[in-house]
């Protein structure tokens, strides 16, 4: 059977050609600064969270910390993305109108709050000054720590690309988890581990559920998620596996009496954490170049459609 007669796109076993061989889907225009950003964007929005906890609980020196950590990522970061687009105008443009089912536009916004509160309370912490306006910055940044580190996972996935859109429902939440991991790790990393405990446990509770939630979704996508054990995105899923539970299980077992150990885990589980983003990343363009991770989701959901119809 010719694949490509008549323009349609036949499967023949499990080979699958589209028309005149060309890809259904285009593959992602991003860059290496886009899942970049997706690291550092995450450590910004979720050590202002821990920043904001620290607060809270009396914890002065690991919230000073923490808000400085963040206060550095959030610079980088728009930087990362003006360097995608090209020229910063364009990413001035992203700010002409607030489009709530847009994830770029609202991102965007989110971005510009998260990171003008956050330098904002990190100036006025560094010079001593201003404290209801510092305590105001810090709280606008602890509000929108969460949207900050979760919001990049809905991006990727409000798109047509199958491997991203399928696992729309778990994309969100391993961004979330991954991002409290390498934000506690990156903190402890530079505090004594008698100061550092919070955000050593900050660190493991992040690691665990960034592996629990990449699990949930390779399940999930089932052949779809094949991408995520083949090629380049595989190879980044092996190491982000191993590094996150290597560095996990050292902050646990050594990371409270060591100072050498906690570094050593912290790095493990910053190296998991952008070699997650790295691995779902590449997992796209994996799954644009092949017809089938697009063709058989739209089939099976047209059967589903159809089951249902006639059973109503």
């Amino acid at each position: 059977m010719d694949g490509r007669r008549n323009g349609s796109i036949t499967g023949v076993g499990s080979e699958m050609r589209s028309y005149y061989g060309r890809p259904i889907v285009k593959e992602p225009v991003w860059t290496w600064e886009i899942p970049t950003y997706f690291f550092t964007g995450g450590i910004a929005g979720a050590s202002g969270v821990l920043h904001g906890l620290a607060r809270l609980t009396g914890r002065h020196r690991l919230a000073r910390t923490s808000l400085y950590v963040s206060a550095a990522f959030e610079v980088v970061s728009p930087a990362l993305l003006i360097s995608d687009l090209g020229r910063p105008e364009r990413f001035s443009n992203m700010f002409r109108v607030f489009k709530v089912t847009s994830p770029m536009s609202v991102g965007s916004w989110i971005l510009a709050v998260s990171g003008g509160s956050t330098v904002t309370a990190a100036v006025l912490e560094l010079a001593g000054r201003l404290k209801p306006v510092k305590v105001a910055a810090e709280t606008v940044s602890f509000f929108f720590g969460p949207p900050l580190t979760t919001y990049t996972g809905t991006l990727v996935a409000d798109t047509a690309i199958s491997v991203w859109h399928e696992g729309r429902h778990e994309l969100p939440w391993l961004f979330g988890s991954s991002a409290c991991g390498t934000a506690g790790a990156a903190v402890g990393m530079l505090l004594p581990p008698e100061e550092a405990g919070p955000a050593r446990r900050f660190a493991i509770g992040g690691a665990v559920g960034e592996l629990v939630w990449t699990q949930l979704m390779e399940k999930r996508l089932g052949f779809v998620g094949e991408v995520y054990r083949q090629g380049e995105a595989g190879r980044a899923a092996r190491i982000a596996k191993a590094c996150t539970a290597l560095g996990a299980g050292l902050l646990a077992w050594r990371g409270g009496r060591s100072r050498a150990a906690a570094v050593a885990g912290g790095a493990l589980v910053l190296a998991g954490g952008a070699a997650t983003r790295w691995s779902v990343y590449k997992a796209g363009f994996q799954s644009a170049r092949d017809p089938r991770y697009t063709v058989i989701p739209q089939r099976e959901r047209v059967e589903r459609r159809g089951t249902a119809a006639s059973s109503g």
